[in-house]
């Protein structure tokens, strides 16, 4: 009987060496596989993918303004001639102003996002200040209801009066409902 029983552990042990690759994971291996890294985090690729849609939009945004810029300027659609006697002073002159009405256009649409933003969070908190009044307010009253529901008397028998009250309400409460 003892001798079946060795038999069968050895064969169990052949598979188990033969399931992990012969005598098992080399000390190294085994010390790569828990280190190995996958690279696959989701909140990075969110992350990442946030970021250069960003950056695309802001290339767009970028490039709309210099060609509004472009067509509204009218030293770009003058004659070669006058273009000419323009000095170099002027024309630096000219790209300061523009980087500046570029600076102040970005510079205002970061106030206005940012004041909306704002409106809308200050809108968000206010709903959930709401609620939780709301919330607080039915679980006063649930406690305040369930208090009287499971007062009892001095023998251990229930208070029916605060029952009886109840059971009227909730049928005047339906009697309300269905005559509307």
């Amino acid at each position: 009987m003892a001798l079946g029983w060795i038999k069968n552990k050895k064969k169990m042990m052949k598979k188990n060496m033969q399931r992990l690759g012969g005598a098992g994971l080399s000390l190294e291996a085994f010390a790569n596989a828990k280190t190995r890294n996958n690279n696959y985090n989701p909140a990075i690729i969110k992350k990442q993918r946030e970021f250069y849609k960003n950056a695309k939009y802001l290339r767009k945004y970028k490039k709309s303004l210099k060609q509004q810029e472009q067509h509204n300027d009218p030293s770009t659609t003058a004659r070669p001639s006058e273009m000419e006697n323009e000095t170099e002073e002027d024309r630096n002159v000219e790209q300061k102003n523009k980087k500046s009405k570029n600076a102040r256009s970005l510079k205002e649409l970061y106030e206005k996002k940012h004041e909306e933003q704002e409106k809308a969070r200050l809108e968000r908190e206010a709903m959930i200040q709401a609620m939780k009044e709301k919330r607080e307010k039915s679980d006063t009253q649930r406690k305040a209801l369930k208090e009287k529901m499971f007062k009892k008397t001095r023998s251990g028998q229930p208070v029916m009066k605060y029952r009886i009250e109840h059971m009227l309400e909730t049928i005047e409460k339906l009697n309300k409902a269905s005559s509307t």
